[in-house]
């Protein structure tokens, strides 16, 4: 999940109170005016005594953020690459389930050797299972039951479709007694949300 902060922004001569949430390539706001603000239309940020200022094709957007408002520049301006977001560290042992796209399968050819395709190997650090339809979270009991220690189970799926939402798999991790932790942008058009055996199974 992004940083999320209750603030105070102004777009033109809309101005209210709401909540800013800084997400993987976009910022959002939603208080008496919304706004959606993609990084890739950004033309310039800056951040000065507590506000943000980004520079947009439409305009200036305001958000009165207080300290954070060098961090959430910073991040704007320097994002995290898809590896660094999913914590995946240098020669981990990694388990692929299902179809991913080939940029990711080269972005962790870069990292590591060590991955194994179609099933979730007994030694690996990080699993990655691709769920396309409601349905296929029903594997999540077989997948759980092989994860041993602090290993990271990475369920990869598609925003803004019905055939599956974050709810479902929420409560498909959380019926196989794992622990949801955190929630990332994998793509422009899948999300990844990571479960871990709670620490105490361990």
């Amino acid at each position: 999940m992004g940083s999320e902060a209750n603030c105070k922004a102004r777009f033109g001569k809309q101005e209210s109170e709401g909540k800013a949430l800084l997400e993987t390539s976009e910022i959002l706001f939603r208080g008496e005016f919304r706004l959606k603000i993609p990084f890739s239309t950004i033309k310039s940020v800056k951040a000065s005594c507590g506000e943000l200022r980004l520079q947009t094709a439409e305009g200036i957007a305001v958000f009165h953020l207080g300290p954070a408002a060098e961090k959430w520049r910073d991040k704007i301006l320097h994002p995290k690459s898809r590896i660094e977001k999913l914590g995946i560290k240098p020669e981990a042992r990694v388990s692929l389930l299902g179809q991913f796209d080939p940029e990711f399968l080269r972005e962790l050819g870069s990292l590591t050797k060590s991955v194994s395709k179609g099933n979730a190997s007994p030694d690996s650090e990080w699993i990655f299972f691709a769920a396309d339809a409601r349905a296929d979270l029903a594997r999540l009991s077989k997948i759980a039951k092989s994860m041993k220690g602090a290993a990271a189970l990475w369920v990869v799926y598609t925003k803004g479709q019905k055939k599956i939402t974050e709810n479902d798999v929420l409560a498909a991790g959380r019926k196989n007694a794992l622990k949801d932790v955190r929630v990332v942008g994998f793509s422009a058009t899948h999300t990844a949300l990571k479960f871990v055996i709670p620490l105490a199974e361990r």
